[in-house]
């Protein structure tokens, strides 16, 4: 079988194929196709399935260039998921939503579905928990919305907490005061603001008290109206510091919070708040609970390999446990 798409600009058809047409290559691999340029169409051949999921994500990654995107392997392998999920026409959808421009003027936008619903609840709700893997975006998107919100006027201040838990070591052995001990709990906020605002706009706000970045323990006590608050690493909070925090919402603040809840480093036997927080909440008017899978992923296609590996290892760990497992593989 044999489908011809028709090209506009020829800048698109280089956009698609990639350096040394690696874009095309990874479809080609992944349909068992053959797609090639000529004549100012895009000819994709092989068996009537292959050609008809190639031409999907063809299509989508051409919707995508128009739009002025660079197509990057993270798009392709993005789309060819897409296309197996019968989902390609919501490619489209990613073009639209610009949250904000950072200091750089780079447009910061959602890259996956997943990320657009997250984006959709913090604009739509009150508060958002966003859970997912490492790489997913969480926090990098709910500052992007915060600082946009700030800049609207929409929230008078920007607000970012986080437990300081230890993911192994101890604070003591840090050098220097409290703050310093601190600081590299807080690294990942102020990597984004400083992304998002600059480092002298940055500095700016922080004296003028339109910033703040704190550990979670300091917001005890206080009541936060006309804030942009965001709590991130949820998942290492206790259910008393998350009832304490989701208590400081005050008139005109939207909250974010954001974690994994496979990188919990409380001990052992102390519950995560996070994980308590999304049984009370679900349901609750102005409360969005989002998901995010590896399929959202948009760090080095590595990370994505990792958290699925890490996955199918638990998953067989937790066969190995299962009362039901008749030949008692692993039990004690």
């Amino acid at each position: 079988m044999e489908q011809r798409i028709g090209i506009e600009r020829m800048e698109e058809a280089i956009d698609v194929f990639g350096s040394f047409d690696e874009n095309i290559r990874l479809l080609e691999q992944e349909f068992a196709v053959s797609i090639v340029n000529r004549g100012g169409e895009i000819v994709i051949s092989g068996d009537a399935e292959g050609v008809m999921l190639a031409e999907k994500a063809v299509q989508a990654l051409l919707t995508l260039s128009k739009k002025g995107e660079a197509i990057t392997e993270q798009h392709v392998r993005y789309v060819i998921g897409l296309c197996r999920s019968g989902q390609s026409e919501k490619i489209a959808e990613l073009t639209q939503d610009v949250i904000c421009i950072t200091s750089k003027g780079r447009p910061v936008k959602p890259k996956t579905i997943g990320q657009k619903d997250y984006v959709d609840s913090i604009l739509r709700n009150t508060v958002t928990i966003g859970v997912g893997p490492a790489g997913t975006g969480k926090t990098y998107l709910a500052v992007a919305a915060a600082v946009a919100a700030f800049r609207d006027k929409q929230v008078n201040r920007i607000i970012l907490t986080r437990p300081a838990v230890e993911a192994g070591e101890r604070l003591g052995f840090l050098p220097g005061d409290l703050q310093s001990k601190v600081d590299p709990y807080l690294r990942p906020l102020y990597d984004a603001l400083f992304d998002m605002l600059g480092a002298e706009t940055y500095q700016k706000y922080l004296e003028r008290g339109n910033i703040e970045v704190a550990p979670l323990a300091y917001m005890r006590g206080r009541t936060l109206d006309d804030s942009f608050i965001i709590l991130d690493e949820a998942q290492n909070t206790s259910r008393e510091q998350m009832k304490m925090f989701l208590t400081r919402m005050g008139f005109g603040s939207k909250v974010v919070i954001t974690g994994d809840v496979t990188q919990i480093d409380l001990p052992g036997d102390k519950p995560s708040g996070l994980k308590e927080a999304m049984k009370v909440l679900k349901g609750v008017e102005g409360i969005g609970i989002m998901e995010l899978t590896q399929e959202d992923v948009v760090r080095h296609v590595m990370v994505q390999r990792i958290i699925e590996a890490y996955a199918r290892y638990e998953e067989e760990k937790r066969a190995d446990f299962r009362p039901d497992n008749r030949f008692g593989k692993g039990r004690r």
